[in-house]
Order: structure tokens, then C-alpha cells, then sequence
């Protein structure tokens, strides 16, 4: 059985009460029941994890060198600001998908830019909590082919 570690960044815990024009009215919660279905419906053991602190992400990447097959990642705000993050995805070399609930190509600028997708195969943005599926397919997909004992 495949194990994803599956990283939710800051605010994400927010969801429902922030900018719900954006993020949709749906909280937190439902988000995770919404990942650990998409997960065991695949044969995934999936870990859920969400942090509002950029070191205690790295941290969590670092320790699933060894232990998960791959990493679904929505690195929220320090998607545009976190070196640190690109470096600890890059040092586990666990192959790992980037999401984004919004369409971040199509807000501010400074959106533009992520600098932890730089270390990601794909990215899925602006599909809402389907993005996650996507991701979970994908990686599942990417992993087979490369490694068919998976």
C-alpha cells in the first residue's frame, strides 16, 4: 500500500471562515474527510498534516524521508515566499505534487511564483478541494509507472 503524506500550509485550517468568495464556504474538516476518502478509495494510506509554521513543514518533509512514497503539498502563503520548503522537498527527493484550492495564476502577481512547486512534478490550482483528488491520481499514477512493485 502507497503512503502520501499530504501537507496543508498556513491558514488552510481557516477554511469556511476565510475569504469563503475564494476558498468556498466547505471547512477544514470536510477538506480532510474529503482527502482520507479520495486516499482509501486508491489503496493510500494517507497522513494528514497541517502546519501555520514554515519550519515545523520542513520538519514534517524531512521526516517522511524513509517512510512516505509521496507527498501532496498546498504550501498556502509560503508557496510565494518559502526557499526553505523548495529545499526540504529537494533534499527528501520524494516525488511530490503541489495544490492550490484557488487559481493562483489569476490573483495578485506576487502569486506567481512558487518557489516549493519548483520541486513538485505537477501543479493542480484553481480545482477546489478536486485538486486534491487530482493530486492523489496523479502521484499514484506517476509512482506505478515508475516503480511497478508500488
Amino acid at each position: 500500500m502507497l503512503k502520501f503524506l499530504i501537507i496543508n500550509g498556513p491558514n488552510i485550517n481557516m477554511l469556511g471562515l476565510r475569504e469563503p468568495d475564494i476558498y468556498g464556504t466547505e471547512n477544514y474538516r470536510s477538506l480532510q474527510q474529503f482527502i482520507y476518502h479520495c486516499c482509501v478509495q486508491e489503496d493510500i494510506e494517507p497522513v494528514l498534516y497541517q502546519s501555520n509554521h514554515e519550519g515545523a513543514i520542513v520538519d514534517r518533509i524531512q521526516a517522511a524521508y524513509g517512510d512516505a512514497d509521496g507527498i501532496v503539498i498546498n504550501p498556502a502563503a509560503y508557496t510565494h515566499t518559502s526557499v526553505a520548503i523548495l529545499d526540504a522537498l529537494k533534499a527528501v527527493r520524494i516525488p511530490a505534487v503541489e495544490v492550490h484550492l484557488s487559481d493562483v495564476s489569476a490573483r495578485e502577481s506576487f502569486r506567481r511564483i512558487s518557489y516549493p512547486g519548483m520541486a513538485c512534478l505537477k501543479t493542480f490550482a484553481g480545482l477546489g478541494f478536486e485538486g486534491y483528488r487530482e493530486a492523489v491520481l496523479f502521484l499514484k499514477d506517476y509512482l506505478e509507472k515508475n516503480n511497478p512493485s508500488a
